[in-house]
């Protein structure tokens, strides 16, 4: 692919949450995970990865009430699940009679980045064949959940999600703060309030109406909790609520020392 291709395939990216009825060839899946692991960077070369695929629909439907009853789980003919795992290799140590290792936060944050990394290549190459996704966040708050019902062992926790399926959609591409607010050269620069004015101006704006457009059940939800901008309902009670991210980190710590990654 060339650099310009690939500078088109980036512009090209959406989200997307509507599907067609058609399914995917899981040759296609499979190679395009492998290609996607051999093209990611993986620290030390561990690949303490592990992507469980769910297409079956019985098991999508629970899935999708564990992702928060969000319909594109049943839409979508695959969901992707990437997980932190170093189960895999703390059996291969043991079995080569070596120290055992990789059962601390360390590895937690060693683990679950490369799964990042390996989620997003993953990203890319499903849409560079005509494929949409949608990143679920989800996860992070019923990681627990997910990992029971997909099986998961000690040492592996699941990261993120993705559906994944023939788009029946074609958003518009979203707004994203401009390289001057995030781009640093040599240290960091703290932004001052008209820096914030400039970069989050626009971008506010049309946020707003695309919420509000939603229908008037959100406008009415906005009314009902005093929201008056974007960033007031990005931390409301029914958006990303503070308390409630409160709790589930709270939960999320308690996990990860319970499932071996506590040190």
């Amino acid at each position: 692919m060339t650099a310009d291709a690939f500078s088109a395939l980036l512009r090209q990216h959406r989200s997307i949450r509507c599907f067609q009825d058609r399914g995917i060839d899981p040759a296609l899946v499979d190679r395009v995970l492998v290609q996607a692991l051999q093209g990611s960077s993986s620290s030390g070369n561990l690949n303490l990865v592990s992507v469980i695929k769910t297409s079956d629909a019985a098991r999508k439907q629970h899935l999708c009430t564990l992702h928060f009853d969000q319909p594109m789980v049943l839409q979508a003919p695959l969901v992707l699940t990437f997980c932190a795992d170093s189960h895999r290799t703390r059996q291969w140590l043991a079995q080569r009679d070596a120290r055992l290792g990789f059962a601390d936060f360390i590895s937690w944050h060693v683990a679950g980045y490369d799964a990042i990394i390996l989620a997003q290549t993953t990203a890319l190459a499903l849409e560079s064949h005509g494929l949409g996704i949608c990143y679920m966040g989800t996860t992070l708050h019923a990681m627990q959940a997910i990992a029971d019902f997909l099986d998961c062992p000690d040492h592996c926790l699941p990261v993120t999600s993705m559906v994944v399926g023939w788009p029946a959609e074609s958003p518009p591409s979203r707004d994203r703060l401009p390289g001057a607010a995030w781009i640093h050269n040599e240290r960091y620069q703290r932004p001052t309030p008209a820096d914030i004015d400039a970069h989050f101006g626009e971008r506010e704006e049309r946020g707003r109406e695309r919420y509000l457009a939603l229908g008037p059940e959100m406008a009415a939800r906005w009314a009902e909790h005093g929201i008056r901008s974007l960033a007031q309902f990005y931390t409301s009670k029914i958006k990303y609520d503070p308390d409630q991210f409160a709790r589930d980190s709270a939960a999320l710590e308690d996990l990860l020392r319970a499932r071996g990654f506590g040190g």
